[in-house]
């Protein structure tokens, strides 16, 4: 650069003749000449490469990958003539190694109708008074129709055995109106722990004439959908919302379940989750105090077959309210 400069200045300023400059500055006379003929200061400029060592052996490590995609690296340097550095080739074997791995293997669930309805317990939060005026995190039952997504819910003063059977009572009687084929809990100690049912539950199923099933500890996987319709409630049903008493909260819940989230469309079943006789699309009959059977619409607005089929005449299915004289224990009084 100062030489660059210097040259300029002696050619342009001093007037003198390349060979002069050449001559004083000690530097070659074709240096002098490019300096006099260059208007900007020379600067290094690294010759493009035309075929890097990577493309030269690309071809080759793409043919290993096709055939053994999980291979290490380093083998698959041994197996190319690799000679190089090995963490520069092992980084670009790892960025191309992503085209050539197998498939995920995955299965789709599909639920069939009146199958499943999966069960779990919901804490809100310390938000609503008991009959002290204390505020006490106060469990809520949540259960939701595998197939339809339909939603029931209801606040249970406990999580002991006889107020959880109580809780399924109500909502399988009077929201979902329905008895599927299993009861998917987790290992909830008011259920049943260590393979074994707590007392009262195995009646409690038995009267019903449906399954029971716990899934493995620390699997919340295996009952997504109840899972995220906790979720939902904590997101879109809580916010802004004062409660008076476990009633009032109870209240609202149901108001929120029929008039908002029930009436969500969703889009693997393809229609909307209604109450189980309307989203269902054909079941006995609703709750306890309906006193009749529902027609089995067939009408140009059902969006899916029947869910409920167990409940239907050829499946020799059944209401919930039909063994409503025959539940044991606590399960035919009132929660609070």
């Amino acid at each position: 650069m100062e030489d660059w400069a210097e040259i300029r200045r002696l050619y342009r300023s001093e007037k003198l003749s390349q060979a002069e400059i050449a001559r004083q500055l000690g530097l070659a006379r074709n240096t002098v000449a490019n300096a006099v003929r260059s208007d900007s200061p020379p600067r290094y400029e690294r010759p493009p490469v035309t075929t890097s060592a990577w493309a030269q052996i690309e071809p080759a490590v793409r043919a290993v990958l096709k055939q053994y995609p999980t291979m290490a690296a380093s083998v698959i340097a041994e197996r190319v003539g690799w000679s190089g550095g090995h963490s520069w080739f092992s980084e670009n074997v790892a960025r191309i190694r992503p085209q050539y791995a197998p498939a995920d293997p995955c299965d789709r669930l599909v639920h069939r109708p009146g199958e499943q309805v999966q069960c779990d317990l919901w804490f809100p939060g310390a938000l609503v008074p008991d009959h002290a005026g204390v505020l006490r995190s106060f469990p809520v039952l949540v259960m939701v129709a595998a197939y339809s997504r339909f939603i029931a819910a209801v606040m249970v003063p406990s999580r002991v055995t006889g107020d959880l059977l109580a809780g399924m009572w109500q909502l399988l009687c009077g929201r979902i109106g329905a008895v599927p084929r299993t009861l998917l809990w987790d290992n909830e100690s008011g259920i049943g722990q260590r393979g074994r049912l707590a007392e009262g539950v195995a009646g409690f199923c038995g009267v019903l004439g449906t399954r029971l099933v716990q899934a493995r500890p620390y699997d919340p996987e295996t009952k997504g959908l109840v899972e995220r319709a906790n979720g939902y409630l904590g997101t879109s049903f809580l916010p802004g919302r004062v409660f008076t008493s476990p009633a009032d909260f109870n209240a609202q819940l149901t108001d929120w379940l029929t008039m908002k989230a029930n009436m969500r469309r969703h889009g693997d079943p393809g229609g909307r989750a209604r109450r189980g006789p309307g989203g269902d699309g054909g079941v006995a009959a609703g709750g306890p105090d309906d006193g009749h059977h529902l027609q089995h619409p067939t009408g140009p607005g059902l969006l899916r077959q029947p869910r409920w089929q167990r409940l239907l005449g050829a499946s020799g299915g059944h209401r919930a309210d039909d063994h409503r004289d025959r539940m044991p224990g606590p399960c035919g009084s009132c929660l609070w």
